[in-house]
């Protein structure tokens, strides 16, 4: 992964990393945190902070996938998770903006998780679902598709963005392959959606085309009712109403 560039003044890192005062850093913040919380509590009450598709809406648990986008439970899982989202969320803050950065970071990731809540009321789904590299990768691939054929690396390996992005959902491919597609549910999910949003595809735009196909159907249902008056016609009162 090429050095990200530095920014945000005198909070600025000193390999190019961004400053503390920035959203992606309080991201990473929030995953470290939220994963001590969760292991702090793991006996107790800390299974809720975990998303469990079936409780979701089944017992209004709504809040969990928000909170186990920021819950990973072992320390290289937190370790290179906070540092991916400090790292590579740092560089789209600074081609995005914070609030973009969040909405992709944690939309993404949250919106899989109510998904899958949604599919859970009529599926059994497994559950205890961990999301601290949901988001991390969900920032992994939009990372390379922002860059696109552009060129970056990857651990000095000179390549495009795409081939980057493509690494990143290579991993998922390679976790569902060794543990199950049901393992990954929201990792697929949540890929999919930031691929569709990195390529244009939003809320307003879908908006857009639903008015734009209710108007062709509208305009479609009135021609059936024209008729096409013939040139050869008497010229009379009554072809003009």
């Amino acid at each position: 992964m090429r050095p990200m560039r530095s920014f945000g003044g005198r909070g600025g890192g000193g390999w190019g990393l961004p400053g503390l005062e920035t959203m992606a850093s309080k991201l990473a913040v929030g995953l470290v945190a939220g994963s001590v919380l969760f292991l702090l509590t793991a006996s107790g009450k800390g299974a809720l902070l975990l998303l469990w598709p079936n409780s979701v809406f089944g017992q209004l648990f709504a809040w969990q996938p928000l909170t186990y986008a920021f819950v990973e439970d072992d320390p290289i899982s937190i370790l290179f998770g906070a540092l991916l989202l400090w790292s590579i969320g740092g560089w789209l803050e600074s081609t995005w903006g914070a609030k973009r950065l969040l909405l992709v970071a944690v939309g993404c990731t949250a919106l899989a998780g109510y998904i899958l809540g949604v599919v859970g009321l009529f599926l059994p789904l497994p559950g205890g679902y961990r999301g601290g590299w949901v988001m991390g990768s969900v920032l992994w691939v939009a990372y390379g598709l922002v860059i696109g054929r552009g060129q970056t690396n990857f651990w000095g390996i000179p390549l495009s963005g795409n081939a980057f992005a493509a690494i990143g959902a290579g991993f998922v491919v390679l976790r569902v392959l060794t543990a199950g597609l049901f393992s990954q549910l929201p990792h697929v999910l949540a890929l999919v959606l930031v691929f569709a949003y990195v390529r244009g595809a939003s809320p307003k735009r879908l908006l857009l085309h639903l008015q734009h196909w209710r108007l062709q159907r509208q305009l479609k249902g009135r021609s059936k009712h024209l008729r096409v008056v013939s040139k050869d016609r008497p010229d009379r009162d009554q072809y003009l109403n």
